[in-house]
């Protein structure tokens, strides 16, 4: 009878010994470089999963510096991987992700609307349809043929499309754009879909519920043709950049703050609520959005921000009175 071949045997590949092709490190400053050793790049160094993804020094987001090249690679590099995911976003792999798009199961029905503090809203979330990460082309333009089918928008074109990201543009990779600008969807970009949402009236409800419904009707319409998202029970939903799996879900709040960056206790306070923030183009205006995607579900990573961003305000306003103290304020760690 037949022995099947490993897949590491059946790739052409003009590869040196582990010890020669391990990436110089030193001056890395990405958990990938933290993480991976010699001795870790060893174990890996022969294996590759059954698309062919073979454990190579491949770049990735600036903060965590490494991509998944299939939904096979987080589990056949599990030790690599999961360290990953732990060192960055500080959670403990061994636990279960719970999914919950449901955006009436948001707390609070009016959540933002101080226009004075808070500038615009911004929500994206990731998905990947299939084992395959590869946006190749017949099954890129699969991908974009179904989106076709089940939104009706405008196609949009960026600065980005000049770079390597637009090849195959507009066959198997596109964008569109929803009739009122508030909807984004890219297909075959970073991951098969991400759907963005943005609004400029603060109402970060309306901008999940938007990313919701169209989820919805992309999700049972891939599902019906049997492409499916990809779901792992430790990791969620599974995208290409360890920074992201989980609930695949950035929301973002721009807010002015003028005395509160200033603070001593700053880093702690966004530690303690779990939340990153980043100073934007605008003078006096940052970014404040959740500093994981893994270990809660998508309502309850808005509702962190959405609780966080209101205290935020109310620090921004105690420091503003002479004397002002925020001590009394600081939270416990969610």
């Amino acid at each position: 009878s037949l022995v099947p071949l490993d897949p590491i045997s059946r790739l052409t590949l003009n590869r040196g010994s582990p010890e020669e092709e391990y990436p110089d490190l030193k001056r890395n400053r990405t958990v990938m470089a933290s993480v991976l050793t010699l001795s870790m790049y060893k174990r890996q160094y022969n294996r590759a999963t059954d698309s062919g993804v073979i454990f190579d020094d491949a770049t990735g987001p600036a903060a965590v510096g490494c991509l998944a090249g299939d939904a096979q690679s987080y589990i056949l590099f599990c030790s690599f991987f999961d360290r990953v995911i732990e060192a960055h976003q500080g959670y403990n792999m061994s636990g279960s992700q719970e999914s919950d798009f449901n955006y009436d199961n948001l707390k609070r029905e009016a959540l933002l609307h101080d226009r004075s503090s808070c500038v615009y809203v911004l929500i994206s979330t990731r998905f990947q349809g299939g084992d395959d990460f590869d946006s190749a082309y017949t099954q890129g333009c699969e991908v974009r043929s179904i989106l076709g089918d089940a939104v009706t928008m405008e196609t949009a074109t960026d600065p980005r499309m000049k770079t390597g990201v637009a090849r195959d543009w507009p066959d198997s990779r596109a964008a569109w754009v929803s009739k009122d600008g508030n909807l984004v969807v890219w297909v075959n970009v970073d991951d098969h879909l991400q759907l963005v949402s943005a609004r400029t009236d603060s109402n970060i409800r309306k901008a999940f519920e938007s990313v919701c419904v169209h989820l919805k009707k992309l999700e049972a319409l891939y599902r019906k043709l049997r492409h499916s998202f990809i779901w792992k029970q430790h990791l969620g939903w599974v995208v290409s950049s360890p920074a992201d799996v989980g609930t695949g879900l950035r929301a973002s709040v721009w807010l002015k703050l003028c005395h509160l960056p200033l603070h001593k206790r700053l880093g702690n306070i966004l530690e303690r609520l779990r939340l990153h923030m980043d100073t934007a183009d605008c003078s006096g205006v940052y970014r404040v959005s959740n500093a994981q995607t893994i270990g809660f579900t998508e309502v309850e990573l808005l509702q962190l921000l959405v609780d966080g961003v209101k205290l935020l305000t109310v620090m921004e306003r105690a420091l503003e009175q002479p004397d002002g103290s925020i001590d009394h304020l600081v939270p416990a760690q969610k």
